[in-house]
C-alpha cells in the first residue's frame, strides 16, 4: 500500500458528513479502521452514532462511493460495526470544538 493512496482515501472519507452534524465522519470518530491490501482493495470498519441512525443505509454507501472515486482503488469492503459502540469520546478535539462539546 502506498502512503499517497492511503492519504487520498482518507481525504475522500473526510468529505463525508453526517447530515445532522456539521463535522465530517472521520472527525466524529465513526471510522474505526482503514486498510488497503496489495490489490488496492480498501477495507473499512465504521460505525454510526446509533443503530437507529436515520442515515444508516445512505451514509455507508456514500463512504463507499467516495472511496471508489479515488484513482487506483479496485474495490471497497465496508463493514458497519457497533462494537465497540460509538461515544462522544471518539470525537476529535476539532469536532468537539466545532460542536461546542468541551
Amino acid at each position: 500500500m502506498s502512503e499517497e493512496l492511503y492519504d487520498q482515501v482518507m481525504d475522500a472519507i473526510k468529505t463525508v458528513y453526517d447530515p445532522e452534524i456539521p463535522v465530517n465522519i472521520w472527525e466524529l470518530g465513526l471510522i474505526y479502521s482503514v486498510d488497503i491490501d496489495e490489490e488496492n482493495k480498501v477495507h473499512v470498519k465504521m460505525t454510526l452514532t446509533s443503530p437507529a441512525c436515520p442515515v444508516a443505509e445512505s451514509l455507508p454507501m456514500e463512504v463507499q462511493e467516495k472511496i471508489m472515486q479515488v484513482e487506483g482503488i479496485s474495490d471497497v469492503d465496508l463493514r458497519v460495526v457497533f462494537s465497540p459502540p460509538w461515544t462522544k469520546d471518539k470525537m476529535s478535539e476539532e469536532a468537539r470544538f466545532a460542536l461546542d462539546m468541551f
